[in-house]
């Protein structure tokens, strides 16, 4: 008895799933090294950024306490993009007895298709960092010298010349950080985290943050940035940069990074009747983007 196409997907597809999942999660999911995921439900999302307060005024003796109003400086939106792809194996495939073998190739090259566009959407962020063509909520690019502020002095999180990976720009980069202000110009308690880099830089990276001494000189100096821990995470290499001397710094700004995940990833199979096929797809719905530019600090290298 010949097995019809609605017992071929119901045989198959379990198997299939279990496929899909396996070579899915076999890839590495580098985003999650820069961004917090957060679930949604709605088409989109938005964060508004608030100013905070001003410096608090001394009061006098018998005098009324001053009042200060929290403003809204600006909002991110996150619009979730979906992204879908599929496969089908022909009538005739399934005649021959060939859908076992092409099904499990083809399952999971659509595993690998899909978890590498996801971590290209991730990098994307980082690749466009110095863009302008694509501001952020405040209307600057990510890494910007100016990025505007309430009642403070523009934010900068990129070196104000821009230099390549090396111990001096880093502890430059390190310094900046800690000099961060918030929308109203008060001091922020914050430091680098992580250092972010391609491929390209993970050797240089590894001497400057493990070496016992300073890289390339014949002193007896320790290494200030290791002995001090001020990059307690180390460095991540992200292989989907794009720009082989652009280096970033995750802060531990609690507001930064973010991927909203509207939709996991899921996969379905069915019959098409009027062609014989069957087919399987695979389709998942997400954002990257991020909220404070305060998260980061990068230089696009000299």
């Amino acid at each position: 008895m010949a097995i019809t196409r609605a017992q071929l997907v119901k045989e198959l597809l379990p198997g299939l799933n279990a496929l899909f999942g396996l070579e899915y999660d076999r890839y590495d999911k580098e985003s999650e090294e820069i961004f917090d995921t957060e679930s949604s439900d709605r088409a989109f999302e938005e964060e508004v950024m608030l100013t905070g307060f001003d410096t608090a005024p001394v009061k006098s003796e018998g005098a009324g306490v001053a009042f200060d109003q929290a403003q809204e400086a600006f909002t991110s939106r996150y619009t979730h993009e979906t992204v879908a792809l599929a496969f089908s194996i022909t009538e005739e495939a399934v005649e021959d007895n060939l859908y076992d073998r092409l099904s499990a190739r083809y399952t999971r090259a659509l595993a690998r298709s899909m978890a590498n566009t996801k971590q290209i959407k991730g990098a994307s962020v980082l690749n466009r960092a110095f863009n302008s063509s694509y501001p952020g909520g405040d209307t600057k690019e990510l890494c910007a010298t100016d990025h505007p502020t309430v009642g403070g002095p523009n934010l900068r999180n990129e070196l104000s010349t821009s230099a390549d990976l090396s111990e001096t720009s880093l502890e430059q980069a390190l310094i900046d950080i800690a000099a961060f202000t918030d929308e109203r110009g008060l001091k922020v308690a914050l430091q680098g985290t992580k250092l972010i880099i391609p491929k390209e830089l993970q050797f240089v990276a590894d001497r400057i943050l493990e070496s016992p001494g300073r890289v390339s000189t014949a002193d007896n100096d320790i290494n200030a940035v290791r002995n001090m821990g001020m990059v307690p995470e180390g460095y991540t290499v992200n292989h989907y940069l794009t720009d082989t001397d652009a280096w970033f710094i995750k802060t531990d700004c609690p507001n930064g990074f973010k991927m909203f995940d509207r939709s996991p990833i899921r996969t379905s199979m069915e019959a098409d009747f009027d062609t014989g096929n069957v087919r399987y797809k695979a389709r998942e719905r997400y954002s990257f983007g991020w909220s404070d530019p305060r998260a980061v600090f990068g230089s696009p290298g000299a």
